[in-house]
């Protein structure tokens, strides 16, 4: 060997000891702390002239094997494990900001504290999305059960200060009706009384204001009612610029199971067949107009279009993320 070859062997040499007494000697550190949190849980889109925001309020843990009904805790099973879901379902709460310009409507507000610790995020999530609560003019109820109605108050008082709260006068005959409510299974007296406190401060405010049937609520947003799952349970048409979303509320709650068969229920349904009967005709009018879609209990954000499948089968379609630039 050269000498010049030599002396490039020896170089190398030191070069790679040096290199590794290096490594050897520094200090290894561990990988930094898990932080457990999401981000801020809440997702734009633009509707024609409006601007929707999904707001998130949370997830629960629901043992759906045990509450849908008119099907079999064998067939729910192997739904959801084709879905690679367990029998308790973390479940989203969603709701919707709808800025159409002239008005910042809220549709459902989410249950604060009336359904577990896991919820309650609606509040810091509108603050995430860049508004107040001071902001909210008019808040439109779904139907009054507390993962829906929970989110008005909070201590008590208004959350939405100046908001008008709109919600079907059948719902609210039934659930701030005290007799009815004394009526009632015990199990079931608690969705009377979350109700009641959480409509009361807007009523006695006069800000509770209800309609009846298919109603235009500001320009461009419309109820319509889809009475089943409660007595007064709506759904909110929100349409600008020939675009189209429809807000289901709790016209369903569990996508794996329910788009395969829409005869599926829930024990929390009131009246169960024209529940099933709703939804199949929603299932049927979203995949054929082909609008938006977005769902209280679908994964957040709970934005999508409907397909029809085979028999009576439909597919949830998710929206595409878009960044909105």
């Amino acid at each position: 060997m050269s000498r010049s070859l030599k002396n490039l062997a020896a170089a190398i040499a030191v070069s790679s000891l040096a290199a590794s007494f290096t490594l050897a000697t520094l200090p290894v550190f561990a990988a930094g702390p898990m932080v457990k949190t999401q981000a801020p849980g809440y997702y734009r889109l633009a509707l024609g002239d409006f601007e929707v925001t999904a707001l998130s309020d949370g997830t629960v843990k629901l043992p759906v094997k045990d509450l849908l009904t008119n099907t079999t805790p064998a067939k729910v099973s192997a739904a959801l494990k084709r879905a690679f879901l367990p029998d308790a379902v973390e479940t989203s709460v969603n709701a919707y900001l709808i800025n159409t310009g002239s008005k910042l409507v809220l549709v459902d507000t989410g249950a604060s504290g009336l359904f577990g610790p896991t919820l309650g995020s609606l509040q810091a999530n509108l603050k995430a999305a860049g508004y107040q609560p001071e902001q909210v003019d008019e808040i439109y109820i779904t139907h009054m059960h507390p993962d829906h109605v929970g989110g008005l108050v909070v201590n008590g008082a208004m959350a939405f200060p100046n908001a008008v709260v709109r919600v079907d006068k059948a719902d609210a005959d039934f659930w701030l009706d005290e007799t009815k409510m004394n009526a009632a299974p015990k199990e079931s007296q608690g969705f009377f009384q979350g109700a009641m406190a959480s409509i009361k401060p807007y009523a006695a405010a006069g800000k509770l204001k209800t309609f009846e049937g298919a109603t235009e609520l500001v320009p461009g947003v419309k109820a319509q009612p889809t009475h089943g799952h409660t007595a007064g349970h709506s759904v909110y048409v929100v349409e600008s610029k020939g675009e189209k979303l429809v807000l289901w509320g709790d016209l369903m709650h569990v996508a794996a199971v329910q788009f395969d068969n829409p005869e599926v229920t829930i024990k929390f349904d009131s009246e169960a067949p024209p529940a099933a009967k709703e939804r199949t005709k929603a299932y049927a009018d979203a995949a054929k107009n082909g609008y938006l879609v977005g769902a209280a209990h679908i994964a957040f954000p709970g934005l999508g279009h409907v397909r029809k499948s085979a028999g009576k089968a439909y597919t949830w379609v998710p929206l595409n993320y878009s960044s909105l630039k």
